[in-house]
């Protein structure tokens, strides 16, 4: 897995790498996600449940994460490729996710590590109006 911060600044609504245009986003809850997610799945043909499992988990928890720590979702965006799905989601704060090891037992905190595992490259760009994360995950054909 790569991950890098990229502070490149971009226009407003503006994306290459798939986020859709910010501030107009359809999707505003996991659960909407999920239904993008499944529906654009169909286009790629017999996955292994798994695959898709994994998917599914990561996008329901870039969203989620989105929504409680920046202030929702601005952007939301999928790219298929031959073997891998691109799921992009912007919010509208710059702060970085972090990733911090706890030695005691309390909730939350577990969103962002499990993205890091699952995917096979994890970016995130900052932008003038909040920042996408990009998280790549694979499938085998």
């Amino acid at each position: 897995m790569k991950t890098r911060n990229d502070q490149r600044s971009r226009a407003p609504g503006t994306d290459p790498h798939g986020a859709g245009n910010r501030g107009s986003s359809p999707v505003r809850t996991p659960a909407e996600a999920r239904h993008v997610v499944r529906h654009t799945l169909v286009a790629l043909g017999p996955l292994r449940p798994s695959q898709i499992d994994d998917l599914l988990l990561v996008t329901s928890e870039l969203v989620t994460n989105a929504h409680r720590h920046g202030g929702g979702v601005t952007g939301f965006g999928l790219k298929v490729g031959h073997d891998r799905v691109t799921v992009s989601v912007s919010d509208a704060s710059r702060n970085l996710p972090l990733h911090e090891l706890r030695k005691e037992l309390r909730p939350g905190g577990f969103g962002w590590p499990i993205v890091l595992r699952l995917c096979r490259e994890v970016t995130v760009d900052t932008h003038p109006d909040g920042k996408t994360i990009h998280a790549v995950v694979t499938f085998d054909r």
